[in-house]
């Protein structure tokens, strides 16, 4: 039953690396899509995944893979929560590292085709879109919730994004780790008082 479980994490992760361009902020609504429609989590468990995974050092993809695996299997030894991790992230990244093996190899004879250069006019505002609707959809569950269930608002995280916005936009040579880390620090102070 568990290695059942870990092979489905494997492929929907493995679907996920495979038909997502764009990166990180592109694979959220898949993400989300796959990993609630499952079970696996709650839509406000993967806002908290998201926001540890976007916290966290290295690529997002890798990151959301790993913590997904360790969490799916929280009730577990860590040996089988770290197993899991491990078999996710090889899902979401066997894909890219297939696709760029292939490429080098025939990539002398693609890059010059049209087919190619259609595709890519075709990808890009995709990838545009699908980052739009990340930015979007964690937006708004963050600061008003989940629509379906119930209509709140939430001044401390509206609060916090119109701050570190403010903070972005006024100290143009800020670092985004920087704009985390305030983020981080004022979330925590103000949802430890209040």
């Amino acid at each position: 039953m568990m290695l059942l479980i870990m092979l489905e994490l494997f492929w929907v992760f493995f679907k996920i690396g495979l038909f997502t361009f764009g990166g990180g902020y592109a694979m959220i609504p898949l993400i989300t899509d796959e990993l609630v429609s499952r079970g696996y989590f709650t839509l406000d468990e993967i806002n908290y995944l998201i926001g540890i995974g976007e916290a966290t050092p290295g690529p997002f993809a890798i990151n959301i893979a790993g913590l997904s695996g360790f969490f799916v299997f929280g009730g577990e030894s860590f040996f089988i929560q770290l197993s899991a991790s491990i078999i996710a992230t090889i899902g979401v990244v066997l894909p890219s590292f297939i696709i760029i093996l292939l490429f080098a190899v025939f990539s002398y004879k693609i890059i010059s085709t049209k087919p190619y250069k259609d595709a890519f006019k075709v990808i890009k505002p995709m990838v545009l879109g699908f980052i739009f609707a990340a930015f979007l959809s964690i937006t708004t569950k963050v600061i008003f919730g989940n629509f379906m269930v119930e209509v709140t608002f939430d001044y401390i995280a509206a609060a916090i994004f119109f701050l570190v916005v403010t903070i972005a936009l006024s100290f143009k040579k800020i670092s985004p780790i920087a704009l985390v880390g305030i983020s981080a620090f004022l979330g925590i102070i103000l949802y430890g008082i209040l």
